[in-house]
């Protein structure tokens, strides 16, 4: 009689996730969907994934060295028995770090992914290869790694800015009375399209960059409810827009860069359709600056010197070799040593400048994460400088690295309601929200407070 062939029923999910890679294909599929939220719960998956097979691998398994069980049955039986020591069980740590740094990032794909990662842990103990002990003891370090990553690279819900000061607006259950004005250029003609799938009683305008500002006209002049889908740069000529015409102002992200709707806790369709449903907005600050008969908002930053120059220089050479590529080589040809810093009067000095970069707002960082403003109307404009002198790279880097209210011989920081620059040269180049602009003589900077009315999602509680 043949011997009966072991059918390994229990450790099918354990096979699957070996080496991690039943979770890459599992970040890969989150990332496929191409939503900021999912993509960055993947991201935060496979990062606390790795942090916690380096504690189990390195520190766990050197430490505390444990012999495997007993055999199983041989229903049970994995076909090849492993020979490392069974404490704690890296699969089970695998497990639950994925899951749980994807809950912590976005709670419902969490529950997608929990049951994968709890069949993984569970078929340990009966596969034979690990101790009830060893998965739970492994499915803690996970856990705990997930959170370690957090306390790192803080989510996206931790540094949400405050909803206040509130705004009282129309709330609009099916979209009337929204006019949406989509840049088609900046990528956001699905976006528009799915908003008004959600809200079927809006009206979505698509059109090229070129027509952008003229729509918007024409939108604000029917509307209850401006609407813009694109990048921080049509987003702006929105605001205007809708500060001349005294509209709130609804912003759905759909360009490259969108931290405006970000830091407003807008990061899809979803957001922006609870808010416009429910009534929920705010009032935010705009910053504004003018020089001589020019004038404009910002809503993000403002920046004169060395930035405005790399933005000019990365826009000449993208179409050609791409976005990437063009920033590296910008960065390499504005930092070259030969170059001399913006010389202006600045608090009532004059100086050389290789940056003096404005804020919206005051910019603050968490652990390792990029700077994120906490409060989208404090009524401050974030000042940072990097003063002129050798090696400008260094400088510059430097004053990256440095948090904020900072002050040393290559760079400082205030936080101040209005600033004159004084004697700027002609030609200097301004960048406001990516848009680039020259200007020469007296440049202002000043907060218009609470001046703008924008829909964004209130969290319960």
């Amino acid at each position: 009689m043949t011997p009966a062939v072991p059918y390994p029923v229990l450790p099918r999910p354990s096979r699957s996730a070996t080496h991690g890679a039943l979770w890459c294909a599992a970040a890969a599929a989150l990332a496929a969907t191409r939503t900021p939220r999912a993509r960055r719960a993947a991201t935060r998956g496979l990062a606390s994934l790795g942090v916690a097979s380096l504690t189990v691998n390195v520190l766990g398994r050197r430490t505390l060295r444990h012999a495997r069980p007993a055999p199983v049955p041989l229903i049970g039986r994995p076909k090849r028995r492993p020979t490392t020591t069974s404490f704690p069980s890296g699969q089970a740590a695998a497990a639950a770090a994925f899951a749980t740094g994807v809950a912590l990032e976005s709670p419902a794909w969490g529950t997608v992914v929990a049951p994968a990662a709890a069949s993984v842990a569970l078929s340990r103990g009966p596969s034979g290869a690990r101790l009830p002990s060893d998965v739970l003891t492994g499915a803690a370090l996970g856990v705990g790694a997930a959170f370690a990553v957090r306390g790192v690279v803080p989510t996206r819900g931790q540094v949400a800015p405050p909803a206040r000061p509130r705004a009282e607006v129309p709330a609009l259950p099916d979209g009337e009375g929204l006019v949406l004005v989509a840049n088609t250029a900046a990528g956001s003609a699905e976006r528009a399209r799915a908003l008004r799938d959600a809200l079927p009683g809006a009206e979505v305008v698509e059109c090229g960059p070129g027509d952008v500002p003229a729509e918007l006209e024409k939108a604000a002049a029917r509307a209850r409810v401006l609407g813009v889908c694109g990048g921080d740069g049509t987003v702006n000529a929105a605001a205007r827009v809708a500060l001349r015409f005294r509209l709130p102002l609804a912003v759905l992200p759909g360009g490259t860069l969108n931290h405006f709707a970000y830091d407003l806790g807008i990061e899809d369709v979803r957001d922006l359709a609870r808010a416009l449903r429910e009534g929920d907005a705010v009032r935010v600050d705009v910053g504004r600056y003018s020089c001589g008969g020019k004038h404009g908002v910002f809503l993000n930053t403002c920046s004169v010197g060395v930035y405005p120059e790399l933005v000019r220089e990365r826009e000449r050479w993208s179409h050609r070799i791409g976005g990437w590529p063009a920033g590296v080589l910008a960065a390499l040809r504005v930092l070259r040593a030969g170059r001399h810093p913006l010389e202006a009067e600045f608090q009532g000095r004059t100086r050389p400048l290789w940056l003096l970069f404005a804020g919206n707002g005051t910019y603050h960082r968490m652990g390792l994460a990029s700077g994120r403003r906490k409060d989208l109307a404090d009524g401050q404009l974030d000042v940072r400088v990097v003063h002129g002198g050798r090696r400008p790279a260094v400088r510059l880097l430097a004053a990256a690295l440095a948090g904020p209210l900072t002050r040393s011989p290559a760079h400082a920081a205030v936080q101040v309601g209005r600033l004159r620059l004084d004697h700027v040269a002609p030609g200097t180049l301004l960048a406001y929200d990516g848009e680039v602009i020259e200007v020469e003589g007296l440049v202002t900077l000043e907060k218009l407070p609470e001046a703008l009315i924008v829909y964004r999602p209130i969290p319960s509680g």
